[in-house]
């Protein structure tokens, strides 16, 4: 690529962390001065629950790529693999364990 589309790319990532955190800001206050609760005892607990599993088994991936790379360097002759799409891909796993149990609580968890 071209060497001014990087910056222009980085620009435009940049506005739109920007862009999605004003709106959260904006519907956060918009409900608060309407008078919904932010978060109520049942929430607390889907949140803790779903947080509690995510954790768990975002660090058994985490555990499970760092052996298979070992396993992988030590006897199969693999090539060192750096250290960002290693993270990207434990943070993608992260956040979305947590998203869709969060979900699955939300949804079927009628006595929680």
């Amino acid at each position: 690529m071209a060497d001014y589309v990087w910056p222009l790319i980085s620009i435009g990532i940049g506005g739109a962390i920007v862009l999605i955190g004003i709106v959260f800001l904006l519907v956060r206050i918009r409900d608060t001065r309407e008078g919904y609760a932010l978060q109520d005892e049942r929430t607390q607990k889907i949140n803790g629950i779903a947080a509690n599993y995510a954790l768990h088994i975002g660090l058994y991936f985490m555990v499970g790529v760092m052996f298979v790379l070992i396993i992988g360097r030590e006897f199969f002759n693999m090539p060192e693999q750096s250290a960002g799409p290693v993270l990207i891909a434990s943070i993608l796993v992260f956040s979305l364990t947590y998203l869709g149990l969060h979900a699955y609580f939300d949804r079927r968890w009628d006595h929680v």
